[in-house]
């Protein structure tokens, strides 16, 4: 094309000024053509924004909206800035250019035309563009949630008569049928949680002891360790000795299953693998502790032993070790209060005495000391929700206390008292809602510290039915 034929070509003045004055309008219609918008000629767009101009707002007693954009996007680019460069500039705003200048700030209607009886209103926190999985163990990205509401009072107390004060046995066990055991002087009681029903398991006469109780994984078989150094098994459906073993020269104070194996831990220093299963009284012998073993615990996964003694020591086992695999020696008192997690492998929770006070956790894959906390008194027992990655201690001299702690943080959910007497027994129920705690006040109150695994609101099976109190014997 001939450049000369691209040129604007403007017509000559004309000697009128009518004329001239509209030759000028058609130069810069030509010139303005984009912009330029005829009278006669309807403009079509790909966007329908509704004009309010014909609503009647005050049929509704509120005010018209004001030109302008919604306030979500600036609230978001306020939470987004925040996210980005802290909290100290959540206040500052974005430098004016020339092509955006400020405007006053905008106000929302005082109310909706449709109303709610229930307002609900999205967390800020919502449209954060930070959100993660929540659902991640361990990791807390949302909003902090306010502590859930632990009962400070126990909703059944029994009366557990010649119940003894004594930090070194382990008298109250709860099976997976609902039944707890309890060791009375000489004589082992179950107790059924869902009938309330009490019943005589055995009496081992005047001159022996009952200083520990176990249920087998399955809940049919109870062992009791007593004074004289024995382990009986107890069909508890039939109340029916099946076999005693012998091998502890002095009292046994700590049980432990793992399937068809039991473990003892005695006065003697010692602890014991019984297969119930083999005809001799223990296949092994494990030796390592300088004192009484008076805490044992096998893993969820049945691989790892943990034992603590009066000597200060806190010593992991596998299944076929007889020497230690693993030694802690942080602990400055009594190690009683073992607990495995269910939640992370290899993690383990142990507790001193009055001269120690501390709870500490333990990786044992990794064999590293994870954390220690400070309770302020002496640590009894312990034991883990299986529903919630939660905790709970109780304690001796000097404040009988019991805690309920969330882990990893150790932040206390509750501290429950009640018992006058070193809160020395502990056990959780099969759903793992409700504690059962015994002390030498010669009572056992029941709890209901955890939340069930599908609704915190779900009740315990223990039935409204046990409420109050009552006498196990």
């Amino acid at each position: 094309m001939d450049r000369s034929s691209a040129r604007l070509i403007v017509p000559p003045p004309a000697a009128s000024g009518a004329s001239a004055e509209a030759t000028l309008r058609h130069v810069d219609r030509l010139i303005n053509s984009n912009h330029y918008t005829s009278p006669s000629r309807t403009i079509y767009s790909d966007r329908f924004i509704p004009s309010r101009s014909a609503s009647k707002f005050a049929l509704f007693d509120i005010a018209s909206l004001p030109d302008g954009r919604d306030d979500s996007s600036s609230a978001y680019t306020t939470l987004l800035r925040t996210a980005l460069f802290g909290p100290d500039a959540a206040g500052l705003e974005p430098p004016l250019t020339p092509q955006k200048t400020a405007s006053p700030p905008m106000t929302l209607p005082s109310r909706n035309i449709f109303r709610y009886k229930t307002e609900t209103r999205q967390s800020m926190h919502s449209l954060s563009p930070f959100m993660c999985d929540d659902s991640v163990p361990g990791v807390n990205h949302g909003p902090v949630k306010a502590p859930r509401k632990v009962p400070r009072s126990p909703f059944k107390v029994l009366d557990a008569p010649a119940l003894q004060d004594d930090f070194y046995l382990n008298l109250v066990d709860w099976s997976s049928h609902n039944v707890l055991a309890v060791g009375l002087g000489n004589c082992v009681y179950l107790w059924n949680a869902c009938s309330s029903k009490v019943t005589k398991l055995c009496d081992l006469g005047i001159d022996d002891l009952v200083c520990s109780v176990g249920w087998a994984q399955r809940g049919t078989h109870l062992a009791v360790g007593t004074s004289n150094g024995k382990v009986q098994i107890w069909d508890a459906s039939r109340c029916k000795k099946i076999r005693s073993m012998e091998g502890h020269r002095l009292r046994v104070g700590a049980l432990a299953w793992s399937s068809s194996l039991l473990s003892s831990g005695g006065r003697d220093k010692n602890i014991y693998q019984r297969d119930i299963r083999a005809q001799e009284d223990f296949v092994s012998k494990l030796s390592g502790h300088k004192s009484e073993v008076c805490g044992l615990k096998w893993s969820y996964d049945n691989r790892e032993l943990a034992s603590g003694g009066n000597d200060n020591r806190l010593f992991v086992w596998n299944q076929h070790s007889t020497q230690p695999v693993l030694k802690y020696c942080e602990h400055t008192a009594a190690v009683k209060a073992i607990a495995w997690s269910p939640h992370l492998h290899g993690l383990l929770a142990s507790g001193g005495g009055t001269a120690d006070r501390c709870i500490r956790f333990w990786n044992t894959t990794t064999n590293s000391h994870l954390s220690c906390m400070d309770t302020g008194s002496q640590v009894c027992n312990l034991v883990w929700s299986k529903n919630v990655n939660e905790l709970v201690s109780t304690h001796g001299y000097s404040q009988n206390q019991i805690i309920v702690w969330r882990y990893p943080t150790m932040s206390k959910l509750a501290t429950l008292t009640g018992h006058t007497y070193r809160v020395l027994y502990l056990a959780i129920s099969p759903d793992g809602q409700t504690i059962v705690t015994g002390a030498g006040d010669e009572t056992l109150r029941f709890w209901n510290v955890f939340p069930s695994p599908k609704s915190q609101n779900t009740d315990s099976e223990i039935g409204a039915s046990s409420l109050g109190r009552t006498t196990i014997r």
